[in-house]
């Protein structure tokens, strides 16, 4: 039967849906985030064009965009908005978090578990039910983009439009079509990919190979989705709700999101004081988070000290003892 467990780390949350020993879908949330949901006080700074694309200032949240805009309000006018969207990392630093105009009262977020009917497992400990479930391996496919299947591989990359999923692999054409669907349908799940996403799929040499592949994806990723039928290049598009940025587009914050890595991994390493050796610029991304190391000090039960390592790769940090 399938269990949500979720794990409170350092400077995030992290939940993954673990069916049959292995993880179908996973997701992270960073702190300080609102999620899709929230009633925030905010604001109005711009009243849009046309009754569209209004922005307010949420308390401690930043802006947001209205996009259905804020109707009769006018500009510093206190208001209630719904968080329809989380912001999304990434090379579009402009693009803000979506939310609504709404007459529900403020109250406080649920934690991630809650929300998920979710176990709450106790981090760290001797045990490591993610890790065990797989964890590691889902985010080194965040991470890299590339996820490796008998007889081919995915492609994953996010562009400013759409999530593009490229199939590739050496069965012969009908064959990969399909199982390339499946693929692609299980990374779009475990990954908690949202939006627009668009997979390439080999080209089928027949119009009921192509409609195999595609009730492939509809037997597999759950609903809600819409998809297109697979056209005569083997391109599909699948578009999915987007409340939240998916494991893909969180790698996007690089430094951080290995900062955040190295501490998960920190916390298995054992009682005592520990030094976090890494590439100079997560190294850099934890200095500017000092509240970060103290709170591994605590579970480690010692201080954490840094240093820089311009020979590793990015993923490649360490904990070491001090």
């Amino acid at each position: 039967m399938a269990e949500w467990l979720v794990e409170r780390g350092i400077g995030e949350t992290r939940a993954a849906l673990v069916d049959d020993g292995e993880i179908v879908e996973a997701r992270i949330e960073l702190d300080g985030t609102f999620p899709s949901g929230s009633i925030l006080k905010a604001r109005l700074v711009n009243v849009g064009i046309d009754g569209r694309n209004a922005v307010a200032v949420a308390e401690g949240s930043g802006e947001y965009l209205l996009p259905r805009g804020a109707s009769g309000m006018t500009q510093g006018a206190s208001l209630r908005i719904e968080v329809a969207r989380s912001a999304i990392p990434g090379a579009e630093s402009w693009k803000r978090p979506l939310a609504r105009v709404t007459d529900k009262a403020p109250a406080p977020i649920m934690p991630l578990a809650e929300r998920l009917e979710a176990r709450a497992i106790v981090f760290p400990a001797q045990r490591d039910p993610l890790g065990e479930a797989g964890w590691d391996g889902v985010i080194d496919q965040a991470r890299s983009g590339i996820v490796t299947f008998a007889g081919g591989a995915l492609r994953i990359s996010p562009t400013p439009a759409m999530t593009l999923i490229d199939v590739d692999g050496y069965l012969p054409p009908n064959e990969l079509a399909a199982l390339g669907a499946g693929e692609a349908a299980q990374a779009i799940r475990r990954l908690d990919l949202g939006g627009s996403i668009g997979i390439d799929l080999p080209t089928a040499r027949s119009k009921a190979a192509r409609q195999r592949a595609a009730e492939v994806i509809d037997a597999v990723l759950p609903q809600p989705f819409e998809r297109t039928s697979v056209n005569g290049f083997g391109f599909v598009q699948v578009v999915r709700p987007r409340v939240r940025a998916s494991l893909i587009e969180l790698t996007q914050d690089r430094a951080l999101f290995e900062a955040r890595a190295l501490l998960r991994q920190a916390a298995f390493a054992g009682p005592g004081p520990k030094r976090l050796v890494g590439h100079p610029a997560v190294v850099a991304a934890l200095g500017e988070h000092p509240e970060w190391l103290g709170a591994l000090g605590r579970q480690v039960g010692g201080p954490v000290g840094l240093r820089g390592d311009p020979n590793l790769p990015m993923s490649g940090g360490y904990a070491e003892n001090a």
